[in-house]
């Protein structure tokens, strides 16, 4: 069995109907390559494209491998750029509300952990400051994590959607002033 693309669309390049016999798509195979061949001044990458094409519509199990992957629904990846399917409004909402929980509790464990370790003036608690920080760092990407959710519920039209850099402009000033304010505290109190 050959390996195939399920992102090309195989069918127009041959001018073909999904659901044409082997003898139609051979038919239809020769016409294309008599009128895109190389050798009567066609393009190559026409020729190798209408190969392929009939390469895998031409074996019937290749094919219909071919058809079964082409109906699978596009799987959520990382490099997509778009969010998970959800099951239901609430589902996404659970998510986006776990983020927020999440955020919270690494910023209060962290600042708690970043006091007391200030406060107790005792220098062999370093690991427990660089924990703090840790977590603190974790509470910012979960906040950013869960603004970023947010915004992609609503609809393209929606000004929210329009307005992305003013948001992460205003996410990490309020970032920036925290620090600053932790700092601060840290420093003079």
């Amino acid at each position: 069995m050959s390996r195939f693309d399920s992102n090309k669309d195989y069918y127009s390049i041959l001018g073909a109907a999904e659901d044409a016999s082997r003898g139609e798509i051979e038919r239809l195979y020769k016409r294309k390559a008599v009128e895109h061949h190389p050798d009567r001044g066609g393009d190559e990458e026409e020729m190798k494209a209408l190969n392929e094409a009939y390469a895998v519509l031409r074996d019937e199990p290749t094919r219909a491998a071919y058809d079964a992957e082409r109906e699978l629904p596009e799987a959520f990846s990382l490099d997509s750029g778009s969010t998970p399917p959800y099951s239901s409004p609430s589902a996404q909402a659970d998510v986006i509300s776990g983020q927020c929980v999440a955020a919270l509790l690494f910023l209060v464990v962290g600042l708690v952990l970043l006091f007391v370790v200030r406060f107790q003036y005792v220098l062999f608690l370093w690991p427990l400051a660089l924990l703090a920080g840790l977590l603190i760092l974790a509470g910012i990407v979960h906040a950013h994590s869960a603004m970023s959710n947010v915004r992609e519920t609503f609809a393209l039209s929606h000004p929210a959607r329009r307005f992305v850099m003013a948001q992460e402009m205003a996410f990490w000033a309020i970032v920036g002033g925290g620090c600053y304010g932790v700092y601060f505290i840290l420093r003079y109190l």
